[in-house]
């Protein structure tokens, strides 16, 4: 990629990033917002898909699934730094893969910190909102499915070495070419050599003139 590739495909890649973010974040709000209105009414949760999903409305002062409940401070700050952490890598984002897999961390991670940050029992402290559930699995929201597939998607980039740069790291045992190195284009064959072995014409290799074949 040359330079100018590379000045353009950064902005494109960050707004990629910025847009599924802003979605999953919209989406996560949205649904919570409908459920927490609608739901807590009904006496007993609601039942879709002969029994495989279930609507049902929990608050959740731990971490996603139910995970580490009671450290909501801790789980805010943790959650803070996430946010952060992805941001400042993003700053190396020329892959779109990757700019899809940082936007759905980005997002499930904005969704449950605004939950954490400004709902009951207070700042810092709020419970987020968990209503959807599957057998044999806790209760969760659409920023935790958002997290999850992030997380899925980051470990397969990243077992086939595709980098946040949009360069390919290969394992040298594998035998296999590292994509990420390019041909030497400026070397030069040396031609020296072969320059001396030739002869110019008239002139006799034995060091006298060149005799005609005829005369």
């Amino acid at each position: 990629m040359n330079p100018g590739q590379d000045a353009g495909a950064r902005p494109r890649r960050i707004g990629v990033l910025v847009a599924i973010a802003i979605a999953t974040l919209a989406l996560d709000a949205i649904s919570k917002a409908i459920v927490v209105a609608t739901l807590p009414d009904r006496p007993q949760p609601i039942e879709l898909v002969g029994g495989l999903l279930t609507l049902r409305v929990i608050r959740n002062g731990g971490a996603a699934f139910n995970i580490a409940t009671g450290q909501t401070l801790v789980l805010t700050v943790i959650a803070a730094g996430v946010v952060v952490a992805i941001l400042r890598y993003a700053r190396r984002l020329r892959s779109l893969p990757w700019a899809v897999t940082l936007g759905l961390l980005l997002g499930g991670a904005l969704g449950n910190f605004v939950d954490r940050l400004f709902r009951s029992p207070g700042v810092f402290r709020g419970h987020v909102v968990d209503w959807i559930e599957l057998p044999h699995w806790p209760v969760f929201n659409l920023a935790d499915a958002s997290i999850v597939c992030g997380g899925v998607l980051a470990v397969l980039l990243a077992s086939r070495g595709l980098q946040v740069d949009g360069t390919v790291q290969r394992d040298d045992k594998s035998g296999k070419p590292d994509e990420t190195a390019e041909p030497d284009v400026t070397a030069e064959p040396d031609v020296t050599a072969e320059a001396q072995d030739v002869p110019v014409a008239g002139d006799d290799q034995s060091g006298g003139a060149r005799p005609d074949a005829k005369r």
